[in-house]
């Protein structure tokens, strides 16, 4: 395990997650976000976005990214991973974690990605904003994705516990922890 792609819902714990497993496998951490959004929030075209992350993985030493972009990317990250990850966690826990994120990054001014911060009139209002993105997102990847998740071996992770437990496992050679068993489809909701 040394290309390891990191997928989910806004505030279900990509980037925490990815940061501490590119920690334990000693490889870069790199945040499909922060190559994204350029300035005032201006978005990187389907190709310029491709440039990056065929820039960014192109170090034989591995990595870890964390990030979807399914619609500018296709299967570029999940076809150059060995490892990919959803962290299908139930969505009151991702909007739980989302509301604290995003509600600490407000007050503090927080800056994100190339001098971007959050604003409480784009995390709450519209159809665009952060949570209606969330809750849309969600309910589309549970949809959509199994199929596409067992075509790449996905490992599907739905608890906070089976977050640890991979965590965990996953060592430093690079050997790739156990796959969590298929949760409980009546406590994913």
């Amino acid at each position: 395990m040394r290309r390891v792609s990191v997928v989910g819902t806004s505030g279900s714990g990509k980037s925490t997650f990815a940061r501490a497993l590119a920690e334990r496998l000693d490889v870069p951490f790199i945040e499909l976000d922060a190559l994204h959004h350029g300035p005032g929030w201006t978005e990187a075209s389907p190709e310029e976005l491709r440039a990056r992350v065929e820039a960014a993985t192109a170090g034989p030493e591995g990595w870890v990214i964390d990030g979807n972009y399914e619609t500018k990317l296709g299967d570029l990250v999940w076809e150059a991973a060995d490892t990919i990850v959803w962290l299908d966690l139930p969505l009151h826990l991702s909007l739980r974690r989302l509301w604290s994120r995003t509600s600490r990054r407000i007050r503090t001014g927080e800056e994100l990605w190339n001098g971007n911060r959050e604003s409480w009139r784009g995390a709450f209002w519209g159809r665009e904003s952060l949570f209606a993105w969330t809750v849309r997102s969600h309910v589309r990847r549970r949809r959509e994705w199994p199929e596409r998740a067992e075509r790449f071996g996905v490992v599907r992770i739905r608890t906070p516990q089976e977050v640890q437990a991979f965590l965990d496992g996953a060592a430093a050679s690079g050997t790739p922890p156990a796959t969590p068993a298929p949760a409980d489809p009546a406590r994913s909701a």
